[in-house]
Parts: C-alpha cells; sequence; structure tokens
C-alpha cells in the first residue's frame, strides 16, 4: 500500500497561536478560496510554484527565483514534527494543520491525523469549513480541535471578498456542533470589509445560538502578506487598507461579548 503524499510549503514549529501550547504547524498547499486579505498567498495555488527569493541575486543584481512548495509523505512530516515531543507533553501542545486549506487534500490530511493520533499528539485543524461533507465525515474523530474561519454573513460580500459562497461553510459548521466537537471560531477583523458594526453583529447572533463554540477569536488584520504578493508577482488588494485600531479591537470585542460569547484578541 502507498504512502499517502501531499505538498506543503511550511512546517513551523514553536508555534503559539495556532491552538493550545506549544505546537508545530503544518502548511498544506491549495486553497479553494482566494480572500483578499490572505496573509499566505503562497498557500492558494496547490501545486508547487516559483517565488522571488530574498536572500539570492544573479549577476546584475536582480533577484533570482525559487519553488515554494514540495511534495512530501506523511512519515516525513510525522519525522519532523516527532522532533518536539517533549514540547507538546510538558505545554499541552500538538500539531496544526494549516494552509492554504488541509481540507483540498483529503488523503495526506487523513493519514497525518491517524499518525498523530497513533502517537498520541493534540491535533488541530485551522480550517475555512469549505469542503464536502464527506470529508469531514472522513476526518472528524481524529480532530480534537477545530480553528474554523468566518469572516462575512453577507452571501453576496462573501463571494466577492473571498470567491466562494457562505453556505457550505455554515452547514459544516452545523455539522461539527451536532458532533460536538471542540471549535474555536476565527474572526479575521480587515478595517472597511469585515469590522462593520452589522457583519460582527451578524456573526455574533448566529455563533451564539450554536451553543457549541468554547471561544471566539478576532485577528486584526496586519500587511506582514504584503511582501509575499510582490514576491509571488501578484496584485495586493488592500494597499489602501490599514491595521485596526487597539481601541477598534476592544469595541468588536465588547461587541461580540454582549451575545454572551467568550472573546480573545488575537489567536
Amino acid at each position: 500500500m502507498k504512502e499517502a503524499k501531499g505538498i506543503i510549503f511550511d512546517i513551523k514549529r514553536f508555534a503559539v497561536h495556532d491552538g493550545p501550547g506549544i505546537r508545530t504547524t503544518v502548511f498544506f498547499k491549495g486553497c479553494p478560496l482566494k480572500c483578499w486579505w490572505c496573509a499566505n498567498p503562497e498557500g492558494q495555488n496547490p501545486d508547487p510554484e516559483e517565488i522571488l527569493s530574498l536572500f539570492n541575486q544573479d549577476s546584475e543584481g536582480n533577484c533570482t527565483k525559487e519553488i515554494i512548495g514540495r511534495e512530501v509523505v506523511a512519515k516525513e512530516v510525522m519525522n519532523e514534527v516527532s522532533k518536539d515531543r517533549v514540547f507538546y507533553e510538558e505545554s499541552e501542545g500538538g500539531i496544526t494543520f494549516s494552509g492554504g486549506e488541509p481540507l483540498l487534500q483529503p488523503v495526506f490530511l487523513s493519514s497525518l491525523l491517524s499518525l498523530c493520533k497513533e502517537e498520541g499528539f493534540h491535533t488541530a485543524l485551522d480550517t475555512s469549513g469549505y469542503a464536502p461533507k464527506d470529508i469531514f465525515e472522513e476526518i472528524i474523530d481524529n480532530v480534537d480541535l477545530f480553528l474554523y474561519d468566518l469572516k462575512l454573513l453577507n452571501e453576496e460580500e462573501h463571494i466577492k471578498y473571498t470567491g466562494v459562497s457562505l453556505d457550505l461553510i455554515l452547514a459544516n459548521l452545523r455539522y461539527l456542533c451536532k458532533k460536538k466537537k471542540e471549535i474555536i471560531i476565527r474572526i479575521p477583523i480587515v478595517p472597511s470589509i469585515t469590522d462593520s458594526s452589522e457583519n460582527i453583529n451578524q456573526i455574533g447572533s448566529f455563533v451564539s445560538k450554536l451553543n457549541c463554540i468554547s471561544r471566539v477569536d478576532i485577528l486584526p488584520f496586519n500587511k506582514m502578506g504584503e511582501a509575499k504578493y510582490r514576491r509571488l508577482e501578484k496584485p495586493y488588494m488592500l494597499n489602501n487598507i490599514t491595521p485596526p485600531s487597539e481601541g477598534r479591537m476592544n469595541e468588536i470585542k465588547k461587541q461580540l461579548e454582549a451575545f454572551d460569547l467568550n472573546v480573545k484578541i488575537g489567536g
């Protein structure tokens, strides 16, 4: 039987914002969404691709190109994440699968989740929720925590800013709640796009009725991904957007707390 293969673009060790404790985050390549504010544009294309190098130049001083994204087998990933077993045990941490969208590579993801559970590692899945229900059914028992993105609850705006419909995302979230899974909702706070009082109220009202959400994390937009767009030679859509102020983040936190939700600023 052939071992499952997948394409990743990074493995980040000692991560502290991708779930509880000290974690290792594995970034899958490929995403069905094209969010305007995406901080990991190198994770959108499912295939390895060229990106301008940060460090290497040719004889004329021009940046050379390198390949981002590589094919790996599940055992190779496990060998890497297992190096920090002691940190997971001491901090109640574990492994987080992110991207991109891990559910776009369901066989590879399922294989890794199974191996993690065999090793006793806590598992978290950072997901947009945009995947067929049967994929969730396949992996659900081996995921300890879902980090579930909710961006906009207006269908027209959701399609405009992410490229996909909202219906499947909400249906899958309801399914996870029905199965009594641990879920943390993540809301990117992007000024003039997701931060309107109307959108925050819609999300707060919807989430509060689910009765299954352990916490809501509000994540302030930052421009850390802007340089990656230049290196990928792709247009950056949010040149004129500045990160939300601390005061505005606290306002949004209080707005969501009015729905009796446990809210945290940051991941």
